[in-house]
């Protein structure tokens, strides 16, 4: 059975950091590149960052540019989005995605108020 369970959401203030964790299982996890998206209600689904199989490519929304960053870690079978310099308006709930076979996590919410 494919899993992906993303952990990490919180409220936090803006300027402050998070670091989500997305555990994949059921798929041979370092073959398939993965994806961060977030959503916000009334609005579709947002990619916000991409990393390949081997983490040898790496994308970002410009929203996010020089603030977040995607990294993978294959032996843990773990994706993470490390988010920096955190903004209101990066409040959503966030998904990771495996774009090939199309599974998806349950998704973590972010929220940044003070």
């Amino acid at each position: 059975q494919v899993q992906l369970v993303e952990s990490g959401g919180g409220l936090v203030q803006p300027g402050g950091s998070l670091r989500l964790s997305c555990v994949a299982s059921g798929f041979t996890f370092s073959r398939y590149a993965m994806r961060w998206y977030r959503q916000t209600p009334g609005k579709e689904r947002e990619l916000v960052a991409h990393i390949t199989s081997a983490g040898g490519s790496i994308g970002y929304a410009d929203s996010v540019k020089g603030r977040f960053t995607v990294s993978r870690d294959n032996a843990k079978n773990t994706v993470y989005l490390h988010m920096n310099s955190l903004k209101p308006e990066d409040t959503a709930v966030y998904y990771c995605n495996e774009p090939f076979l199309g599974y998806w996590g349950q998704g973590t919410q972010v929220t940044v108020s003070s």
